[in-house]
């Protein structure tokens, strides 16, 4: 006990809190090209404006559910009896042993979303959080210590809410994009290209604007629920079935920071580097995208609102006829997306065992904390060698010619 009365277990809890926002942050501008790349590219709005129209409704969005932030908090680590409460085992000195792995979770999400950022590659977010944490439970409390499937009454565990929609949300989202994008262009044939091109825009701008706001109500929960989860390790909340207001607040205001920061580099890759889109399909896709991540929401399914923009961008270039779709950015996104979750759990494990390797408690979480900002900040200096800004990014992209993508009426 500290001659304050601070424990260790405070401290620790203020750095997992720390590192939740941190991670808030970093899915802010990961994510901002989820729903702004494509009217970046076809210049419905400007970069500096379409990041701070997307931070704004992000803030707004946070605030509209707890569906997916109770997901998080109940349906990954198993912390409760049956009664609701904490295992005592989990709970005693403050919580301790659940805390650090919730910081070593949390720590492997950043990492692995810093890298894929560096690459540019639009990697899921939610994926690597629940990877993060799946990893260090599995280090800390073994295989028992994660709730795959739940007590099979209805979809729930990291199964029922996790992979199912991983699976089936870019599916979904390419097919409703690929519909309405045939769709649109067999109503407008034959209608002037200037025309529609600026009452797309228009449309585009309106579509854009739902899916920042349905982003607001998916991926803001997540840290919410992370933080809650620490919140009821360390004794500090009690409630399973509500979140404190200062942590829906915090959350809320973070990740519309990151946000408006921009990640720029993967708005480069969405945006000019899978299709070369026009509005229409700008439209089409933040359409899909937009009605796929609220139902989501809803329903509290925490999927990845990458999986669910870039399934619905491939849409569009499949339902154009004529349309050019990189196959080899889809294939390495498709690769990202494969082993996100084995990669953050493996990097949530290590840094657990590195923690755990040094007892535990307040030395174990400093040296995780260090560690990653170590990672961090080499990661951010390599980045400023080739920097990607709201300056060039729509250059031309540089890759191999595109092939032509198959459309509905050529299949």
């Amino acid at each position: 006990m500290h001659p304050y009365g601070v424990t260790a277990a405070t401290v620790i809890l203020v750095l997992v809190v720390i590192t939740a926002l941190t991670f808030d942050f970093t899915n802010g501008f990961h994510d901002t090209a989820n729903a702004m790349a494509t009217s970046i590219a076809t210049g419905a709005l400007r970069p500096k404006t379409a990041v701070a129209l997307s931070g704004i409704l992000n803030l707004i969005g946070a605030f509209l559910s707890v569906e997916v932030a109770l997901t998080v908090t109940n349906a990954v680590v198993k912390i409760q009896n049956s009664d609701g409460a904490p295992k005592e085992s989990l709970a005693a000195d403050g919580g301790q042993a659940l805390l650090l792995i919730v910081l070593a979770g949390l720590a492997g999400a950043i990492i692995w979303n810093l890298l894929t950022w560096l690459l540019g590659l639009p990697s899921s977010s939610s994926h690597a959080l629940f990877g993060g944490l799946i990893g260090a439970t599995i280090a800390g409390l073994g295989w028992s210590g994660v709730n795959w499937n739940g007590d099979g009454s209805k979809l729930d565990g990291v199964v029922g809410k996790v992979i199912l929609p991983a699976i089936l949300s870019p599916l979904i989202a390419c097919a409703i994009a690929a519909a309405g994008t045939f769709l649109i262009y067999a109503v407008v044939r034959g209608v002037t290209q200037r025309y529609t091109e600026t009452g797309f825009r228009w449309g585009q701008i309106g579509s854009a604007s739902l899916v920042s706001l349905a982003h607001g109500t998916n991926d803001a929960q997540k840290t919410m629920g992370v933080i809650t989860l620490a919140l009821i390790a360390s004794g500090h909340w009690t409630d399973t079935e509500a979140i404190p207001f200062w942590v829906k607040a915090s959350c809320a205001i973070t990740i519309a920071a990151g946000t408006y920061l921009g990640g720029w580099r993967i708005i480069r890759t969405l945006g000019k580097g899978l299709v070369e889109i026009t509005s229409p399909q700008g439209m089409a896709a933040e359409s899909a995208s937009a009605a796929v991540i609220l139902t989501s929401s809803h329903l509290g399914f925490a999927l990845s609102t990458t999986h669910v923009a870039t399934g619905s961008i491939l849409g569009t270039g499949i339902g154009k006829r004529g349309a050019a779709v990189r196959w080899r950015v889809a294939g390495r996104m498709v690769t990202a997306w494969l082993i996100t979750i084995p990669s953050a759990a493996l990097v949530g494990a290590l840094l657990w065992f590195v923690g755990d390797l040094l007892g535990g408690g307040l030395t174990g979480a400093l040296v995780v904390f260090a560690l990653l900002c170590a990672a961090a900040g080499a990661m951010y200096l390599r980045s400023r060698l080739a920097p990607v800004h709201a300056g060039n990014v729509n250059d031309e992209w540089d890759d191999a010619p595109a092939r032509p993508a198959r459309t509905p009426a050529s299949v």
